[in-house]
Formats: C-alpha cells, sequence, structure tokens
C-alpha cells in the first residue's frame, strides 16, 4: 500500500513537471510578454504584438497588436537575456530568417537565401525601418537582468556611405553604417549600460 501511495506522489509530481498548472504557465507566459516588449517606449508597449514560447520550445504569436511594432520574448534554455523589437514592416524579411534557421540553416545561409530572394523581388524589405534589442545576462535564478545594453539598427537597404554620409567602421556607441550597399545595409546605434525597465 505505501508502495503504491509512494508511486502515485512520483507519477503526480512528474506530470506537475512536464505539465504546469494552467494558471503557471498563464503567468510564465506574461513574463515573457512583459519582457518581449521592454525595448519599447511605455505608450507602445500595451499595442505591440508579441511572439513568444507557450509551449517553452516554439516561438508562436501570443498576442495581436494594434501598433505597428512585433517583439519576441526571450529564447529559452540559456542564460542570455535578449528581446528584439522592430516595425512591422520588417516582419516578412524577419520571419524569413526564423523559417531558414528552424529548417537547420545556419547564420551564412540565411544570409544567402535571403539576398537572393530580396534581390529576385520575391522577399520584401522596407525601404527604412526600426529594430531594437535589449541584451544582458539572466541572474543566476533565472530572472532578468537588472540592466542591460540597447542596439538601435535602422534598416537602409542597398545604402552606401557615400549617399548617407556615414562611416562604415564601427564608432563606438555609432552611428556607423554595417554592409553598405547591400539589401541588409543599416545603420548601428549602440546605447549604453541601463536598467532594464526604466527610460
Amino acid at each position: 500500500m505505501k508502495t503504491l501511495q509512494v508511486g502515485s506522489i512520483v507519477v503526480a509530481t512528474l506530470m506537475f513537471a512536464f505539465h504546469p498548472p494552467s494558471g503557471a504557465a498563464q503567468r510564465l507566459l506574461e513574463d515573457q510578454i512583459a519582457e518581449a516588449v521592454t525595448p519599447l517606449r511605455e505608450t507602445d508597449r500595451t499595442g505591440a504584438t508579441v511572439l513568444a514560447y507557450s509551449d517553452g520550445t516554439t516561438l508562436e504569436r501570443v498576442r495581436e497588436g494594434t501598433n505597428h511594432f512585433i517583439c519576441l520574448a526571450d529564447s529559452p534554455g540559456d542564460a542570455m537575456f535578449r528581446v528584439t523589437c522592430y516595425h512591422d514592416s520588417l516582419d516578412p524579411f524577419m520571419a524569413r530568417g526564423r523559417e531558414i534557421r528552424a529548417a537547420g540553416g545556419s547564420r551564412g545561409d540565411v544570409r544567402r537565401i535571403r539576398k537572393l530572394e530580396v534581390d529576385a523581388g520575391e522577399l520584401s524589405l522596407p525601404q527604412r525601418a526600426l529594430l531594437i534589442t535589449l541584451s544582458g545576462t539572466r541572474s543566476s535564478d533565472g530572472s532578468a537582468p537588472d540592466s542591460v545594453t540597447s542596439l538601435n539598427v535602422i534598416y537602409l537597404p542597398y545604402a552606401t556611405a557615400d549617399e548617407i554620409g556615414m562611416s562604415t567602421v564601427p564608432q563606438g556607441m555609432g552611428p556607423w553604417l554595417m554592409d553598405p550597399g547591400q539589401h541588409r545595409a543599416h545603420v548601428m546605434i549602440a546605447g549604453p549600460l541601463r536598467p532594464l525597465h526604466r527610460y
């Protein structure tokens, strides 16, 4: 009888570990959403579309937004904290990159395939669009870092240094033009270390 009780407790514990109650799962998802929108101004956060990991492994759209921003939750499974928001005009380009990586493609594959598709007119890329990333290292207990560094990226496809009068050499926090003349040409502007939730 005792053996049966112990066995039942073990099974219940395992079921809780692999199938947490909906309330706990919902709180986890809410945390992901709250973290995902932190690159944005306070006034833009509630209206952003959010992609997060509702099952812990697969990035999917968990909230439909009302403005032009799409935000990606931090990827689980490591100590690195990284959340990104971008203008929705960039979504076909960004989503295609995720699709290629999900199929086992390397970073080089993503660049090569997207370039071919953009040049052929098969993949849309806006004339200009903003992307913002916050990154840092999670605490030992898994909580988000107190401070993060920011990176602002302004996509300007095929822009050259002469056209916009900007250096192509990294300039500390920037701005500088990366990948000039290419489909993924973009201005890089890095920010200093700053508190995660204060803007």
